[in-house]
């Protein structure tokens, strides 16, 4: 028995989506693994080949495939997480990186204890600096 080769053949609606969710900021490791996946399968790769460029073994792509041809983009996403949801929004944070960036211009340096406070006091987040720290590192604040 032979198997043809698992691909994905894309629509340019759907190539359009493709790339406005790969622009995402707040795109999960996952799901953009997910999402590269079904945009390689798109451009005639096939699974190993594929499985080669983004490192993860090739059952995980084909899996990836299968979720993208019988679940659509939506399928691609990951499962809710168990646990409490957290304090802050994208919102709080896109709030703090713009008055991060308007402090930079005016030559103001923060830390993490004010910077936390400042969320505290004026979006009502009450988030630890330390996580506040992680939370920056991944939006490519230093």
């Amino acid at each position: 028995m032979v198997m043809r080769p698992l691909r994905v053949e894309l629509s340019p609606t759907q190539v359009a989506e493709l790339r406005r969710r790969l622009r995402a900021r707040d795109l999960v490791p996952n799901e953009r693994m997910r999402l590269e996946c079904v945009r390689l399968s798109g451009q005639g790769r096939i699974a190993p080949e594929i499985a080669s460029l983004v490192a993860r073994h090739v059952a995980t792509v084909r899996k990836a495939l299968h979720r993208f041809i019988y679940g659509g983009f939506e399928a691609l996403a990951d499962a809710p997480r168990p646990g409490r949801p957290p304090r802050w929004t994208r919102e709080d944070l896109d709030a703090l990186e713009a008055m991060l960036d308007d402090a930079a211009a005016r030559g103001v340096i923060w830390t993490l204890p004010p910077l936390a406070e400042w969320l505290r006091r004026e979006r009502g987040v009450d988030v630890d600096a330390s996580w506040l720290s992680v939370l920056l590192h991944r939006d490519g604040f230093r």
